[in-house]
Formats: structure tokens, C-alpha cells, sequence
């Protein structure tokens, strides 16, 4: 059975990997997409062959994933600074407003103004909520579909609930959905959700769920 040292040094010596290959990686993609753009700026005609998106598509992919692995790499490490509570969540569900209203999507909302001051990081916390809001808006009807984000203090932090009346999750998806590379969309990286767990635990929290198919689905954020 590993001891805890040992299961420290193995998760350091995988992000460390991840790292080196995520940096290898970009520097001759870089050099691909450059010669690429350099090759239609000189040849605009090969834009015209069939398969020239399907190419420039799997490149943005691989770009996608690269940031993606950038970001589960570094989702533990979080630089926290006191902020309003409060207004911070109303901007961050202010920004998707306009989407959601534009797909047909009713976001109701219930953040009350007694939340407690809190040492968060902004970048990385407004990252996960994107995160998991996108999961709830892609699982909805269109038009039709509901996400609700409600907000309540508990112990000594806040929990945040986001419930959606989409297609809902099994059993057996849900023992997996927080694993790397687990997704169920055709262009998924399947990080999302992994990194979003990683924040929330950095955050001396957790992100758990409930969901059954056909019933909608309500992701649980505790951030302490």
C-alpha cells in the first residue's frame, strides 16, 4: 500500500510529465499552424480543398487539448484574495446572461446578499462555475431548457448549487464523470469536470452531484 509521501511524489512526478509533454507538444504545433496560415496566405485556392476545415478543425482540437491539460495541471494551485462574495458571483452569472438568453434558456438565480466575504481565486473559481454551467446548458433542451444557481452559506464557507432540467447522468457515468478524459460529447476533451473538482478541493471544498436520466441533474460546490 503506498503511504502518503509516496502518493505525493507520484501525483509530482505526473504533473511534472503532463508538463514537459504539454510544452513539447506546442512548439511544433505552433510551427504546423504557422505554416498553414503561410501556405493559404500563398496558395488562398487551398482553402477551396474539400478536407481544409476538417484539417484546421483537429488543429484547433489539438490546441483545445493542450490548454485543457494546461489547465488540469495547474487547477491545484490557487492564489486567494478576499472578495465580495456576492457581487462576484452575480458578475460572473451576468456574463453568460446573454448566451443562455439567446439559446432559449431560462437561468433562475437565488444568491442571498448575507454571503460571507470570502479568500477565493477569481481566475480559477470563475473558471470552474463556466465550466460546469456550459455542462448544464449543453444537457438542456433548446428552447425549453432551465438552469437554476442558487447560493447558501454552510459551516464556514458557501455551497453553490447548479440544477438544470437536462438529460440527466447514470450511475454509472456519474462513477466516473470526475476522472480525466471521461466525456460523453463527440468533441469533449473530458477535463472539464476534472479540473472543476480539482479547484473546488483546492479550496478546501468538493464538488459532488445527483442525477438520474430523463430527471436533470444538480451539481453540489462546497468552497470553504
Amino acid at each position: 500500500m503506498c503511504n502518503d509521501t509516496t502518493v505525493s511524489k507520484l501525483k509530482n512526478d505526473f504533473h511534472y510529465t503532463l508538463s514537459k509533454f504539454s510544452h513539447e507538444l506546442r512548439n511544433p504545433l505552433t510551427l504546423i499552424n504557422s505554416g498553414l496560415q503561410m501556405i493559404a496566405s500563398a496558395h488562398p485556392e487551398v482553402k477551396e480543398y474539400e478536407h481544409w476545415d476538417d484539417v484546421m478543425d483537429n488543429l484547433d482540437y489539438v490546441k483545445e487539448l493542450l490548454d485543457e491539460l494546461s489547465a488540469f495541471n495547474n487547477a491545484g494551485h490557487v492564489k486567494r484574495e478576499n472578495i465580495d462574495t456576492c457581487s462576484y458571483l452575480r458578475t460572473i452569472l451576468s456574463s453568460i446572461k446573454p448566451t443562455l438568453d439567446y439559446l432559449e434558456i431560462t437561468l433562475e438565480t437565488d444568491i442571498p446578499d448575507s454571503l460571507p466575504s470570502m479568500a477565493l481565486d477569481r481566475i480559477r473559481v470563475r473558471q470552474m462555475l463556466l465550466n460546469l454551467l456550459k455542462n448544464a446548458w449543453e444537457a438542456v433542451p433548446i428552447p425549453g431548457g432551465k438552469i437554476s444557481f442558487s447560493v447558501i452559506p454552510e459551516n464556514s464557507g458557501i455551497r453553490i448549487d447548479i440544477r438544470d432540467n437536462g438529460c440527466g447522468i447514470s450511475k454509472e457515468q456519474q462513477a466516473t464523470i470526475f476522472q480525466p478524459f471521461f466525456t460523453t460529447k463527440e468533441s469533449g476533451t473530458g477535463l472539464g469536470l476534472a479540473v472543476s473538482k480539482q479547484i473546488a478541493q483546492a479550496h478546501s471544498g468538493d464538488i459532488t452531484l445527483e442525477s438520474a436520466p430523463g430527471q436533470g441533474t444538480v451539481f453540489h460546490i462546497f468552497l470553504g
